[in-house]
Parts: C-alpha cells; structure tokens; sequence
C-alpha cells in the first residue's frame, strides 16, 4: 500500500449535482442495476452461485407528450433499451433473461415513479446476448476469490463536505416523501446543482412538475415555492446561513413556458438517458473531487471491478476517517489487474489529511489494517449489491 499525504485543495470554488430518481440518466443506473441484481438472484435460485453476466449497458430514448394543466397525455412511449451480456443457458437449461429484464424494469418504474404508466408509456427492448468465451472462462476460473475481470480504476472520499450531505439530502428529501399524498405534483425528475463560493452557496433545483395535480399557473407556482422553502430549511439545518435557492428557474411566465409534464420525467419528450452518465458510487457528481468514469450500475457484483472497487475504495475512506481520530480526511486508489484475484489490486493508494501535524509514519499500521479488513469484506459488499442495500448510483 501506498500511503502519502493528501494536500489542501483550493476549495474557495466548490461544485456538486446529484440527479434525482425520474432523471433518464438516473432511470438507466437504476433499471440496469436492477436488471443485475434480478440476475443475480435467478442464477443462485437455480444454480446455487452467481453466473456471469454484465448488463451495464442502457439507453433511454425520450418520447413525445402533451402537457396541460389538469391532465395532459402522451403522444409517442418511450423507448428504454436494455443491453449487456449475461448467461443465458446452462445445459439444457434455458435462463428466461429477457422475462426477468422486462418484469424487473415494469415493477422499478412502477414502483418509483408514481405518474408514469410502465405497460402504456414505456417500451421496453432487451438486446442481451450471451458473454465472450474468454471472460465467461475467467469468471468460471476462480475458486473461492473472484478473478478480475477487467483492468480498471476505483476511487472514494470521505468525508463529503457540507455542500455535498445538503445535494444528497436535499434529492432524497424531495424524492423520499409520500409522493401519492404529500406534493403529488412534484415528479420525480429533479435534479440539484449546487455551487460554493467560499461560505456563500446557490442551489438550482429542477423538479418536472406533473399536469394532473396542477389546476393553473397559479398552482405550479405555489408549488414551486413550498419546494423552494423545502430545500431553504435543509440548507439552513446544513449550516449555510447565505443561500440562494432556485427552482425550475428557466420558467417563463406563460403557462407553455413552465416545466410542466405528463409523467413527471423529462425523458416523456424533453431528454433522454444512459447508464453511467450520472451518479457515481456515492450517489453525487463531484468534479473537483477524484471520480471513476466506470458505469458501476449493471456489472456483475462478483468479479467486476469497475463496480466493486468503487464502492470498496468509498467505504475504506469512510473507515480510515471513522476509525482513525488523528486523520480529517482520506482518499482512496485501487487498481486492478485482470485475471488476478480481486482481493490483491495491482495498486492500493491512500492519501490522508492529519490533525495537528501528525506523522504518517505513526498511523500507517492502523491505514493498512483497515484497508486490509475493507479488502477481506469484499463478500460482503456483493451480497449489498444483490440486496440492494450497496448503492451503485
């Protein structure tokens, strides 16, 4: 392991997104990792372990709606495609991938998006075939440690940085609610930008507004600022007493010219989506801190690390900071070689920020243990994937 100092960024300027639910990029995360995890839990239920399989690979095409005030109606579906490679028979025995593909993508958008209608407003086109015979044989290769199989790059942080927890909870506050009773206009496209100058912070807030529960201009704009005021008492319980907050601020006065939708997601006509152009690992855009450009959501959760050592390289950060009280702040690198078990990574880096001047050399054991204890847990970070309860997005 490689253990050096982390040196003090210029933070003056500081710049954080997170895409909400409904954002067709977040749809995509969602649906191929979904799409995983379903995989994952067919090919246990019948084989006993996890087959290979990486369906990474989504993209949303946005259709063509009519949005009024009071209702609204669609025009042309939108079209998702799901794409990847996955196990599809062992022997004689046949892997439905396309029926667990469709049903699982039906059940998420119905389940998330409480405007849209999955079998009517939403066609699903699953274009998986089966994997390579050289990965498929790495996959099969390992024994009781997975086999890399890709070489590629994890990064994480920690700890995030007031701007950040208030990106982060200002999405999930908006989307946690009880979306059929508490603000049902409100979709579940939003998207948060914030940006930090110094103490001064300005969030931009996008959240497509649903026509049904809407009666009249008046009425989307009186929603418009109870969310306003929403996202005003998280920024102020962040500790950010300067603070402007925008919401739907390309809004004209006209009712044609206010983000008003028929689903509550922009990707019914105005935008569309892919995976990995979203949320990394830790749920946020951050481009002043160290990101990966890996799509984690839709790889296996066994061998890819493109995946696991994102998320490995977040929570030993996370550790490093929660577990040693001399240290303010750490990041973490992980390289991986394929072929070589995913417990031995070609490069571990760990950089750290001390409190009061405090030698690396005092604190490296304590660093390499609680790397070494994050690597060891690599079993239990799959089993998260498949639950659901390790975030890919």
């Amino acid at each position: 392991m490689i253990l050096s100092e982390l040196t003090a960024r210029d933070d003056f300027v500081e710049v954080v997104e997170r895409k909400g639910l409904g954002h067709p990029d977040t749809i995509c995360d969602a649906l191929a990792e979904n799409f995983s995890r379903n995989l994952c839990r067919e090919y246990s239920r019948r084989f006993g372990h996890i087959l290979h399989h990486n369906v990474d690979k989504a993209l949303l095409s946005g259709g063509r709606s009519a949005p009024s005030f009071g209702g609204g109606s669609m025009i042309a579906p939108i079209n998702i495609y799901l794409a990847g490679r996955a196990t599809m028979r062992i022997g004689d025995e046949r892997i439905p991938v396309e029926d667990i593909a469709i049903k699982g993508s039906r059940s998420w958008l119905r389940a998330n998006l409480h405007a849209l209608e999955p079998e009517q407003d939403v066609r699903l086109h699953v274009l998986t075939q089966p994997g390579s015979q050289d990965l498929r044989e790495l996959f099969a290769r390992a024994s009781q440690v997975p086999l890399a199989n890709d070489t590629s790059i994890g990064v994480g942080y920690a700890p995030l940085s007031a701007l950040e927890q208030l990106v982060l909870a200002a999405e999930r506050r908006i989307n946690g609610r009880d979306r059929a009773r508490e603000s049902p206009a409100w979709g579940e496209d939003v998207k948060v930008m914030g940006i930090r100058r110094g103490g001064s912070v300005r969030l931009t807030v996008a959240c497509a507004m649903i026509g049904r529960h809407v009666a009249n201009i008046e009425d989307y704009f009186a929603e418009k600022l109870t969310l306003q005021k929403l996202v005003e008492e998280l920024a102020e319980q962040h500790g950010f007493a300067d603070r402007a907050i925008g919401v739907n601020i390309a809004d004209g006065s006209s009712p044609s010219a206010v983000y008003l939708t028929v689903t509550g997601t922009s990707a019914e006509a105005g935008d569309d989506g892919q995976v990995g152009r979203g949320n990394r690992v830790n749920g946020l855009i951050t481009p002043g801190r160290p990101m990966s450009l890996e799509a984690a959501a839709g790889k296996n959760p066994v061998s890819h690390v493109g995946k696991i050592y994102n998320a490995l390289a977040r929570d030993a950060a996370a550790a490093i900071v929660a577990e040693t009280p001399e240290i303010a702040a750490a990041e973490c690198l992980l390289v991986s070689r394929i072929g070589a078990p995913i417990t031995q990574p070609a490069v571990v880096q760990v950089k750290v920020a001390t409190r009061d001047g405090k030698p690396l050399a005092e604190i490296r054991r304590r660093v390499e243990d609680i790397t070494a204890d994050c690597l060891n847990r690599i079993p239990a970070l799959v089993e998260g994937f498949v639950t659901g309860e390790t975030p890919a997005f």
